[in-house]
């Protein structure tokens, strides 16, 4: 059982389990409790490591990567976001430097305020949306609950308290037939054999539209992945495998690439800043390639049932398939005439 004293130094807390004692003095009482919540757990547990051994959230973020991490589609996209979580500033310490121990509720809440307000001086420069900070803390919830199930690291996991920030509206961005055709125009395309990389990147753009593939499932097709008139993803962003159907139109920007073993062969990076400059050239605004999934998602969406659709998309949650159908009013009207 714990016990704490004030002491002219700050807390003393103290703790004697199995008749093993340990004391240790923190500044503020609230360490002093974390601190020994988690050396109850290690006495439990056999642990007889000394307690300034405690393991920082840059060890944490680090073994999480190594054995947990590396075995996802998005893992370097995961080491980036931890690498700019651990070196953001809070309360005028580096978060990465923090023991675990240390790394409570109160901390991370600071964290999330910043990150919604964003400060140069804390490594904030960019003020995020509330969607943005949810996934980040998500990130963070699973790193906390693997150190605690599987390293027992720690006794609780600090985002269990945390409030989530309200979550942005999804977008219902479509694309006109108009900036569809000022970007082929921009990046070289005329329905010719592809010779550029900027009409490799029109044809993606099309082939979005026409498939609802992401960006990196149509930069990692391959010509063996298409059998007849059907493209087979062996691993998407679900981490499942999916056939999808492909229409005449699909099937005629494919023969337009030139031959190798990959269809499309640029990187989702590249694709990505192409299409980015192409669109500054049309002078076309907030239009980003993902939407492309939901022009897509709409038009299939006439054509096809909702289970269909979904299994197209490669949704299993129906209600996700909200998110992505973007039909206005006025042509759902006409459905009524």
């Amino acid at each position: 059982m714990a016990s704490f004293t004030r002491t002219a130094k700050g807390w003393r807390a103290a703790v004697a389990v199995r008749g093993t004692r340990d004391t240790k003095t923190f500044t503020t009482k609230a360490e002093a409790v974390a601190w020994a919540a988690a050396r109850e757990t290690q006495i439990r547990q056999g642990e007889s490591a000394p307690t300034d051994t405690l393991k920082t959230l840059d060890e944490a973020f680090h073994r999480y990567l190594k054995e947990v991490s590396v075995h996802k589609r998005g893992h370097r996209m995961e080491g980036h976001r931890l690498a700019a979580i651990a070196d953001h500033v809070v309360g005028g310490r580096r978060l990465g430097s923090l023991p675990l121990s240390e790394v409570s509720s109160d901390v991370l809440g600071q964290w999330r305020d910043l990150r919604l307000r964003g400060t140069f001086a804390a490594n904030f420069a960019d003020k995020v949306k509330g969607a943005s900070v949810i996934r980040e803390l998500n990130l963070l919830s699973h790193v906390f609950t693997t150190a605690r199930r599987e390293w027992k690291w720690i006794v609780k996991s600090p985002t269990t308290d945390v409030r989530r920030p309200k979550g942005s509206a999804p977008r219902d961005r479509r694309i006109s037939e108009d900036e569809i055709d000022r970007l082929c125009v921009a990046l070289g395309f005329d329905e010719s054999p592809v010779t550029t990389r900027s009409g490799v990147v029109a044809v993606a753009f099309l082939f979005a539209i026409e498939t609802g593939m992401r960006a990196g499932e149509i930069c990692g097709l391959r010509r063996d992945d298409i059998k007849g008139r059907v493209a087979h993803l062996p691993r998407t962003k679900n981490g499942t495998k999916r056939d999808v159907p492909l229409s005449t139109r699909a099937l005629e920007l494919i023969a337009l690439m030139p031959a190798g073993d990959a269809v499309f062969d640029i990187t989702a990076a590249s694709l990505d800043a192409l299409f980015r400059k192409a669109k500054a050239r049309c002078q076309i605004d907030d239009l980003k390639f993902h939407d492309t999934r939901h022009e897509a998602i709409t038009r299939l969406a006439k054509r096809l049932n909702v289970l269909e659709l979904a299994r197209v998309v490669g949704h299993r949650n129906l209600n996700e398939l909200q998110t992505y159908y973007n039909e206005t009013a006025e042509e759902l009207s006409k459905k009524l005439q």
